[in-house]
């Protein structure tokens, strides 16, 4: 048997910095959600908080599925910020996310 792809969140902010810094691209960094967004095949977040493990699911998957025009990469820490959230702001950094990340 194969053992598990294991995403911590340290992989997942490193991935999203390299794309906020410039020094992964737009395609790169979606090409990466898909190849290690697996839910049924990947452990991602394993040991963190169930925030923090929704948050990287919901980061991962939005990225995954995004057309690669509408990520705004000046907006990338929201994705941070919401990969680092707890119990208390969970919803406002979600929200953040979702409505700023991205252009229509």
């Amino acid at each position: 048997m194969m053992s598990k792809l294991v995403i911590t969140k340290q992989q997942l902010i490193n991935v999203i910095v390299a794309w906020g810094s410039g020094s992964t691209s737009t395609e790169q960094l979606q090409h990466w959600m898909l190849d290690n967004f697996e839910p049924d095949e990947a452990d991602i977040g394993s040991g963190e908080s169930e925030s923090v493990v929704e948050a990287m699911h919901i980061v991962m998957n939005e990225y995954e599925l995004a057309k690669e025009s509408k990520c705004l990469v000046e907006q990338y820490q929201l994705a941070i910020n919401f990969i680092n959230c707890d119990e208390t702001n969970f919803m406002q950094r979600k929200s953040d996310f979702l409505r700023q990340a991205f252009c229509d």
